[in-house]
């Protein structure tokens, strides 16, 4: 389901979403950021989303393809797959964006790592306390570190059947005019 939390990453990463971009998405749950990002980096640009549930990477290649996106995901334009989102995917680095779900107590530097230079992370960090950084890396390599917003953290039971069986709306609009 789209959250609050995709807009304003959105709305953070814009400056480096630009036609032929590489974006990584960490936590890439039911595909819909991964859509909207993969939107805003055509033509030519790459989004690599990373989930560490299977269930969850079958369930966003479908929502993907039930969106007419069957072409990216052919041609690797979109890569979806299940892993550590924690290591990144190296093979396909460095991203101009990451973004990055689920919080982690401090910044994974594997994904620093795979940061390009100029290149942005959007992630949440902390435990209980929870804040949103941007970790911007610039042309030379240097990192500058801000905290965006606070966060609260909710605890949900998610039951998966019922989640996907969820109505689920068209993530992207085919035609860009």
């Amino acid at each position: 389901m789209p959250c609050i939390q995709h807009a304003y990453a959105c709305e953070h990463l814009l400056p480096h979403l630009k036609p032929g971009a590489k974006v990584l998405d960490v936590g890439s749950g039911s595909g819909y950021l991964v859509a909207v990002l993969h939107h805003l980096v055509s033509p030519g640009g790459k989004v690599v989303g990373i989930d560490h549930i299977q269930e969850l990477v079958d369930w966003s290649v479908d929502n993907l393809k039930a969106d007419g996106l069957d072409t990216p995901l052919q041609s690797g334009d979109i890569r979806i797959i299940a892993g550590d989102g924690r290591q990144g995917f190296l093979e396909e680095g460095p991203y101009d964006a990451i973004h990055v779900g689920a919080a982690a107590p401090t910044v994974p530097q594997a994904l620093v790592d795979q940061l390009a230079t100029p290149g942005r992370m959007f992630i949440p960090v902390g435990n209980l306390m929870q804040y949103i950084e941007q970790i911007d890396k610039d042309e030379t390599g240097n990192l500058k570190q801000q905290r965006v917003m606070g966060v609260r953290v909710s605890f949900q039971l998610l039951n998966i059947s019922t989640a996907y069986s969820m109505p689920r709306p068209s993530v992207c609009p085919t035609d860009r005019s």
